[in-house]
This record gives structure tokens, C-alpha cells and sequence, in this order.
């Protein structure tokens, strides 16, 4: 299986702080920010990264908040169908997200929700 980066999954009840410290702090450079949530990145190793994400109504992925930690792998369905065949725990059913992305979520041996996830590549 081929592993793209893994992200923890930071709950934060003032954003602000939360960018204050890893961004102004760790010096994270922000690679996505959207409502609910922003993606830091490592200026010196681009796959070392984390999630921070927060209680919004409008959030662009409001099931964000329920996950631990996201794992981005080469193909999102032979994982599914290896963590199904292996009797793993599976919280959501494979969907392709309007974002650009299909996942699924699971629960790992020590109880946290798994998001596992590939960019769809566009057909054509």
C-alpha cells in the first residue's frame, strides 16, 4: 500500500491561536484553508503536516471534526477493500467528495477514526 502523508486531526476552539502558534510559532506555511478547517505544511518536508479544524455551521467538511487522523494513500479502494477483508471497523462507506477527493472512514485497533483518502484523478 502506498502511503502519501498522514495528518493528525487537531480540534482548536479559537482558530486564530491555533494558526498563531503553528504558523507564527512552528513557522507551518498554510496549504489549504477553507471554513472549518486549514492544512499546514512543513517548509522543509512538505508531506510532514496537520489539520486544524473547528466548529463552524458552514463548514466546507463538517465531518472533519469526528476524525483523528486522515491518510492519504495511492488507491482509496484497495485500501477499502483491504481494511473490510481484514474485518476492520468501517464508520463510512466510500464516497468521492465534491472537493476532488474519495474516502472513507474506519476505526483503528485503538479506537480513533480513520480517514482514508486519494485525489480522484480526473477521466478523459
Amino acid at each position: 500500500m502506498d502511503i502519501r502523508r498522514i495528518m493528525p486531526v487537531v480540534l482548536a476552539t479559537d482558530p486564530a491561536e491555533a494558526r498563531r502558534f503553528y504558523v507564527d510559532v512552528l513557522g507551518l506555511r498554510p496549504a489549504m484553508e477553507e471554513d472549518g478547517m486549514m492544512m499546514l505544511v512543513s517548509r522543509s518536508t512538505p508531506t510532514t503536516q496537520i489539520i486544524v479544524a473547528w466548529e463552524s455551521p458552514t463548514a466546507v467538511d463538517p465531518e472533519l471534526r469526528g476524525i483523528d487522523i486522515s491518510i492519504e494513500v495511492e488507491d482509496v479502494d484497495a485500501a477499502y477493500a483491504a481494511a473490510r477483508d481484514a474485518g476492520v471497523p468501517i464508520v463510512r462507506e466510500p464516497r468521492d467528495e465534491p472537493w476532488g477527493i474519495r474516502r472513507f472512514f474506519a476505526r483503528d485497533g485503538a479506537g480513533r477514526v480513520v480517514n482514508v483518502a486519494s485525489h480522484i484523478v480526473p477521466r478523459g
